[in-house]
């Protein structure tokens, strides 16, 4: 779940920089948002639940 966050995140800012030509610095704060989440889903993982 976090990846595909993350993900969208990260093409939303492909996208901001690029076909809209937003310049401002705030737009590269969602690219670091967007890889934060992509890495916390691969440190944290899948957990088990204990039945």
């Amino acid at each position: 779940m976090l990846a595909l966050i993350g993900a969208i995140i990260v093409i939303a800012w492909l996208l901001g920089l690029t076909a809209f030509h937003v310049t401002g610095g705030l737009i590269h704060l969602a690219l670091v948002v967007g890889l934060v989440l992509v890495v916390l889903h691969f440190l944290t993982g899948r957990t088990r639940s204990a039945v």
